[in-house]
C-alpha cells in the first residue's frame, strides 16, 4: 500500500536534487519574469523546458501556459510547492518557475517529470 505514494515521494526529490545540480552547473532561468524574457528573446541560452510550483497563482500559470504554448515549450506542473522548488535550486524565498536551459539535464530531468501541462495543441491540466 505504502509503494506507491512513497516511489512519488522519492521520484519528485529525484526531480529536486536534479534541479539543483541544473542550478548549480548555472542551467536554470529562476522565475517567471525571466523566464518570459527568455522565451521571448529566444537568445544563445533557449528554454528547453519550464517546471512550474503547485502554489503558483492563477495568473502565473495562466502566464507561462500561454508562452510555453507560443513557443513551444513543455511545461510541467510538478507537487512541490515554491518554498520547496525555491530551496531545491538554492534560492530563498519563493521559486514559482524555473527553465531548464540545457539538453543532457533536461534529459536526466525528463524521467522524473509529470505529464506536460501546456502542449502545442493548447492547455492540458496533469492532475
Amino acid at each position: 500500500m505504502n509503494g506507491a505514494g512513497s516511489d512519488i515521494r522519492n521520484a519528485e526529490e529525484k526531480l529536486l536534487s536534479t534541479l539543483g545540480l541544473c542550478a548549480r552547473a548555472r542551467k536554470l532561468i529562476t522565475g517567471t519574469p525571466m523566464i518570459c524574457d527568455a522565451l521571448r528573446s529566444g537568445g544563445k541560452t533557449p528554454v528547453l523546458a519550464v517546471v512550474e510550483a503547485t502554489d503558483t497563482s492563477e495568473n502565473t500559470h495562466g502566464k507561462l501556459v500561454s508562452k510555453c504554448t507560443y513557443y513551444h515549450v513543455p511545461l510541467y506542473r510538478i507537487t512541490a510547492d515554491t518554498v520547496r522548488l525555491a530551496h531545491a535550486v538554492g534560492k530563498t524565498g519563493a521559486v514559482a518557475a524555473v527553465g531548464i536551459t540545457d539538453g543532457n539535464l533536461f534529459k536526466a530531468l525528463a524521467r522524473y517529470l509529470p505529464v506536460e501541462t501546456a502542449t502545442e495543441g493548447g492547455e492540458q491540466e496533469a492532475e
